[in-house]
């Protein structure tokens, strides 16, 4: 098959795999979001363009080291999310976390679905409801084949385009506004934490990038496990995709004056380049939706399976979000979008603390094979549980701004701490059932 996309097996029995190119194409789909370029600004407002900097690069370098982790495992063991949880958490744990990535991979094909909408209403005019239909219908489509048969040349073909899309964007809202001098210099609102730190906070609201490289690398091939460590998952990805992205977005809202929100974004994007900037936001989003699609209906297929025992082709759970994305959209989900990804952000965070633990420490030795024998721990559940509970409480605290502020650094250092305790307690568990076997 011409592509390299599908990968045989050579042994009878085994998975098809995705070569290094396909599946690094289809992940590079997330580089494009417009949410990247909303994030820095929305971040230089609120912490000013220095720290905002400073968090970003933190992000890349956390990021990057998290991911080569993850993604080696999940290139070793081809854990999903779903396995991974089952092994570390049993039955329940597994359909949460199932539950948890379809949900917030739908609620991002939301996000830039609707960004496309008003995109698109604002350019042309009309009923937005109308323009969320079209989104939804001609974005589901292209979710269909998956990675192994379609998103990897969708993506690989739109990808240039993008890149050439922000160095236009840049030279034209120079040419039309001239060189916003002062857009490295916003200054800092006063804050109840360092503005450095505020900004990389925000950024660890979107770890969820840990659980969507788990379920894209469990694709691959182990043999390419260094590549996708250096250049899929790594800190180069999250270079180009916080790091240019951010700056680009930073520069040109500061450019046209505009606020720092989604809607300023497409404001600065459109008024740099008029009809070409709409077609920039179609491409970027468009490439980041696929993905989005791919993973909400992957999760949700293995949510209901679990729990209802329903199985349906995959076409028929892509069409499903599909719906479910358009009824989002008509409840205004813009609105209540950020405060839903905080309170699943708390649970996405301090299941990658255990993950990671796990991974470092006793997911070693584990194999395709052993990761389903693998009997859960109740003290990985705890450490789970215990640092969800935490991070919902003190994302509360309206009359704590510091401590609500600081949830996400309470949540992954209580879900590491007991992970590894449990986890250094199972390595002398095993040394010791090892001796006893010996003598």
């Amino acid at each position: 098959m011409d592509g390299g996309l599908i990968e045989v097996g050579k042994e009878a029995g085994h998975e098809t795999r995705v070569n290094k190119w396909s599946l690094t194409m289809a992940w590079w789909a997330l580089f494009s979001a417009m949410f990247w370029l909303y994030v820095s600004t929305a971040s230089s407002a609120a912490y000013g363009a220095k720290n905002t900097l400073i968090g970003m690069v933190l992000a890349t370098v956390t990021f990057g080291i998290i991911n080569r982790v993850l993604a080696a495992y999940a290139l070793r063991t081809r854990a999903t999310v779903e396995r991974l949880s089952s092994a570390l958490f049993g039955t329940v744990g597994a359909t949460v976390a199932t539950l948890l990535i379809a949900a917030t991979a739908l609620y991002y094909a939301v996000f830039e679905g609707s960004i496309i909408a008003l995109t698109l209403q604002d350019w042309f005019g009309g009923n937005l409801k109308v323009w969320y239909a079209v989104c939804v219908i001609y974005a589901v489509p292209l979710a269909f084949g998956g990675v192994r048969n379609w998103l990897d040349r969708l993506n690989g073909f739109l990808l240039p385009f993008y890149c050439v899309g922000l160095i236009a964007l840049v030279i034209a809202s120079t040419v039309r506004q001239g060189y916003p001098t002062g857009w490295l210099s916003v200054p800092a609102a006063a804050t109840e934490v360092p503005g450095w730190l505020g900004a990389f906070l925000i950024y660890m609201g979107i770890w969820v990038m840990m659980l969507f490289t788990i379920d894209f690398a469990s694709l691959g091939r182990e043999e390419d496990t260094k590549f996708h460590q250096r250049v899929t998952f790594g800190s180069f990805f999250y270079f180009c995709t916080f790091i240019i992205n951010g700056l680009v977005g930073m520069y040109i809202v500061s450019a046209f004056g505009v606020s720092g929100t989604e809607t300023g974004v497409v404001q600065a994007v459109t008024g740099s380049l008029g009809f070409l900037g709409v077609l920039l936001v179609v491409i970027s989003q468009t490439r980041i939706n696929t993905a989005n699609y791919f993973l909400a209906s992957n999760n949700f297929a293995t949510f209901i399976q679990r729990v209802f025992g329903v199985k349906l082709p995959h076409i028929a759970w892509v069409a499903l979000c599909g719906v479910l994305a358009y009824s989002f959209m008509l409840t205004d989900v813009l609105n209540y979008l950020l405060e839903a990804l905080a309170w699943q952000g708390v649970l996405i965070i301090a299941w990658t603390g255990v993950a990671l633990v796990h991974a470092l420490t006793n997911g070693r030795s584990d194999t395709v094979e052993g990761l389903e024998r693998r009997t859960p721990r109740a003290g990985l559940g705890i450490a789970w549980a215990l640092a969800s509970v935490v991070g919902l409480v003190t994302l509360q605290l309206d009359g704590s701004p510091t401590i609500k502020t600081l949830s996400p650094v309470f949540t992954v250092v209580i879900s590491v701490a007991i992970a590894y305790v449990v986890s250094r307690q199972s390595e002398r568990q095993g040394a010791h059932e090892v001796a006893e076997q010996v003598s």
